[in-house]
């Protein structure tokens, strides 16, 4: 969907509050796990496009000596219903699966698609309650962090601050519904980047350094960087040491791909960035 489509959608849907929620955003207890834990991604291209959070977020856990298992399910441009019908098999095998502490999952981060996300909280909410009971079964006292998504709009837009502000809102709201959950705060960090926080500077020689799409804005290198150090903190509340070199993105081409990169010159501004994940958590 388009973001005009997504926005036309959003208008005829949007709650007459337009305000964010005042609610105190908690955090999660992840199960105690014996041995290593895991995570469970499930999202579509902003969990995985031009970077990948899953790659990057397991990069920086060996680095900190915090092993984790990383499973993933992703499909470009869907919601999570439809992320779920093509991951069946894979996924059902995978819920059905026991660990010796009770708890196959440690964590899940649940990534809804934006058109959802934004003008659809009902099967917002469906959608996640039907993924989170699914996982529950072997998994009973797992972790959900519910992925905040970004607004659609460019930063330079006059829109862009409104539909930041319904997507925060819809994403609290489902994080209070479901128990022992989290917001993982992508938006927020987002936000704050392109509102030079920590005197990060986005645009780089007059293109935005944190996203990049026409009717759909991907993480960049930036971007990426940011949303990875954001979980690692978000989890574990505490700020990762960086590795030298991480699987980012050579450009947006068709022909390029994600390979290993020197942190330091393949992302702008990393402590600013990192400082600002860091206060999002």
């Amino acid at each position: 969907m388009g973001v005009a489509a997504i926005l036309f959608s959003a208008c005829n849907n949007k709650s007459n509050s337009g305000e964010n929620s005042s609610s105190e955003i908690t955090h999660p207890k992840a199960p105690k796990a014996e041995g290593s834990s895991r995570i469970l991604f499930i999202g579509n291209s902003h969990t995985e496009y031009f970077v990948s959070a899953p790659i990057l977020f397991d990069e920086i856990c060996k680095a900190n000596n915090q092993p984790m298992n990383i499973d993933q399910l992703v499909t470009m441009g869907v919601s999570i219903d439809k992320i779920y019908d093509d991951h069946k098999t894979e996924a059902e095998e995978n819920f059905a699966k026991t660990d010796k502490d009770g708890n196959y999952y440690d964590y899940v981060i649940i990534q809804e698609s934006t058109p959802v996300a934004l003008a659809e909280p009902d099967k917002y909410a469906a959608n996640v309650k039907m993924i989170v009971d699914k996982i529950r079964k072997n998994s009973p006292d797992v972790a959900i962090y519910i992925y905040e998504g970004m607004s659609p709009l460019p930063f330079t837009e006059s829109e862009y601050k409104e539909y930041y502000d319904e997507m925060r809102k819809n994403a609290l709201s489902i994080t209070e519904a479901t128990k022992n959950a989290g917001l993982l705060r992508v938006g927020d960090a987002v936000n704050d980047a392109y509102n030079g926080k920590n005197d990060y500077k986005y645009l780089v020689s007059n293109k935005d350094n944190l996203r990049f799409g026409e009717n759909t804005l991907h993480l960049l290198n930036d971007g990426g960087f940011l949303q990875a150090v954001l979980l690692y903190s978000t989890i574990f509340d505490k700020k990762p040491a960086i590795p030298k070199e991480l699987t980012l993105s050579t450009g947006t081409g068709d022909n390029d791909d994600m390979k290993k990169q020197e942190v330091s010159k393949a992302i702008s501004n990393p402590k600013a960035l990192e400082e600002i994940a860091f206060s999002n958590r």
